[in-house]
Order: C-alpha cells, then sequence, then structure tokens
C-alpha cells in the first residue's frame, strides 16, 4: 500500500514539473519588449516593469499641475527610444500588437490610455520641406496663454 502512495505522489511530482521543466529557465512564454535604443533606460529595467506607470503619473503630475518639464520618465522620450519599426520601416502605432507597450500590456491584460491623447510613435523632427521644426518657445506659450485668459475674462 505505501508503493501505491509513493508511486502516486511521484507521478503527480512528474505531471506538476514536467511543463516548467518543457519550458526550460528561458521562460518562453513570457512577453519579451524590443530593447531601447539607447546604452541604458533612464531606471533600472527590473524597477521600470513594476513602476513605470508610478513615473510616469508623477511626472505628468508635475509637468501639467506644477509646471515643471523634465526628460527622465517623460512619455516621449520612452516612445522616442522604444519605437519598434513595422515591415515598412516605421514606428508602429499602438494599432499594432508589435507596439512595444503592447508587448507587456496585452499579456497582462492591462488597457493603455495614454494614447488616447499622446502620440504612440515618435513625432517627425522635420518639417513637410525637410527643415528642422522650429523650437517652441515657453515665452510664446506663455503669451498666447495670457491672451487666451484675458478673452475670458468680461
Amino acid at each position: 500500500m505505501r508503493s501505491v502512495a509513493t508511486l502516486t505522489t511521484l507521478l503527480t511530482a512528474a505531471v506538476l514539473l514536467l511543463p516548467a521543466t518543457a519550458r526550460g529557465g528561458d521562460a518562453d512564454w513570457l512577453p519579451k519588449p524590443a530593447r531601447g535604443k539607447g546604452e541604458k533606460c533612464v531606471a533600472d529595467t527590473e524597477w521600470m516593469r513594476r513602476n513605470h506607470m508610478t513615473a510616469l503619473m508623477h511626472h505628468r503630475d508635475e509637468t501639467v499641475h506644477e509646471g515643471i518639464r523634465t526628460k527622465r520618465f517623460n512619455l516621449t522620450g520612452c516612445i522616442d527610444c522604444h519605437a519598434v519599426k513595422g515591415a515598412d520601416g516605421k514606428p508602429v502605432t499602438i494599432a499594432s500588437p508589435k507596439h512595444f507597450c503592447r508587448t507587456c500590456h496585452d499579456y497582462a491584460a492591462v488597457q493603455i490610455d495614454c494614447f488616447d491623447c499622446h502620440p504612440s510613435r515618435p513625432e517627425p523632427k522635420l518639417t513637410a520641406t525637410g527643415k528642422a521644426a522650429p523650437a517652441r518657445s515657453s515665452r510664446s506659450d506663455v503669451a498666447v496663454l495670457a491672451q487666451y485668459l484675458r478673452s475670458l475674462q468680461p
């Protein structure tokens, strides 16, 4: 009777461990997002996997609510560095399952709403004539905003 229990235990363990052994140590079943273009990310890869949303939300709050603009944890910087090219050689949009963000978000069944407002691929740096786009001046932005606010006053 004891040998039947031992055999049952061994068979159960083998059945449970077989899929893990077949997968190997490489974890082929996990998503593999494309590497960025730079030497290294703005933060450690493991940290970014766990905390990127918190960092992006914090950056958003500082930018929108406090007017502080920095390059670290900037969504535009992430998109510029992690753009994945399609068959045509151009960066894919969020509509493509190849998009860097979708690689993990689809796997985790997490909806991405960043791109409801923001572009999901790098924006061209040149104008239609091939000349560099003029730099935006914060003074002109402030002037336009001030003019708009004055127009709201009765």
